[in-house]
């Protein structure tokens, strides 16, 4: 079932195919804030995922006349963006990052943080905590986990992006939300 934005989507980019190169912008708007979120999410790092947004819209550009109408835009621009998430992966795995020297890191310049509520610190944690636990899964449990909890996806849409079936999706999901329990099972025992 499709809905009045997937039609819009659809619209938006045969006008991009067809020369309109305004109607990028349009996308852009649109999914811009949706696609960094789910690439943050997927990397760890906001700036990673701020410039594997800007390429994912390029990739859109470029391949523009590869669209098909009768696809889900959103599907298909997730598919560019968890395929490019997966390549800036192996990518950091063959480039370790450097950490800085101790002289260093006190050069730099301190952030001020003011003062919090502890309810709202220990939301702020528990909240780290589940990000850095659902960092620590296995790629092919993160990516259908958070296509399916953050972006709302449906099994066959994550099934798509991440070529391979329903089931495959389904098994997928239910291991990846039974490591996590495992990972948070000392933020489980606290409450």
């Amino acid at each position: 079932m499709t809905t009045p934005e997937d039609d819009e989507d659809k619209h938006l980019l045969i006008a991009l195919a067809g020369g309109n190169d305004p109607a990028l912008n349009v996308l852009m708007r649109r999914w811009n804030a949706r696609l960094i979120a789910y690439l943050h999410r997927l990397t760890g790092s906001h700036t990673t995922a701020c410039d594997l947004a800007q390429e994912t819209f390029v990739r859109v550009y470029k391949h523009r006349q590869r669209y098909r109408p009768n696809q889900k835009f959103s599907t298909w621009l997730f598919a560019i963006a968890t395929n490019l998430a997966r390549n800036q992966l192996r990518w950091q795995k063959r480039h370790p990052v450097t950490l800085l020297e101790p002289s260093q890191v006190s050069d730099l310049p301190l952030q001020c943080e003011l003062p919090t509520p502890c309810h709202s610190l220990e939301r702020q944690e528990r909240a780290e905590a589940v990000r850095e636990a659902i960092l620590k899964l296995p790629q092919d449990y993160k990516e259908p986990l958070i296509l399916s909890t953050y972006e709302g996806l449906s099994h066959a849409e994550i099934a798509e992006i991440m070529n391979t079936t329903e089931k495959v999706v389904e098994m997928r999901l239910y291991r990846a939300r039974k490591q996590l329990k495992e990972l948070l099972l000392p933020w489980l025992k606290q409450e």
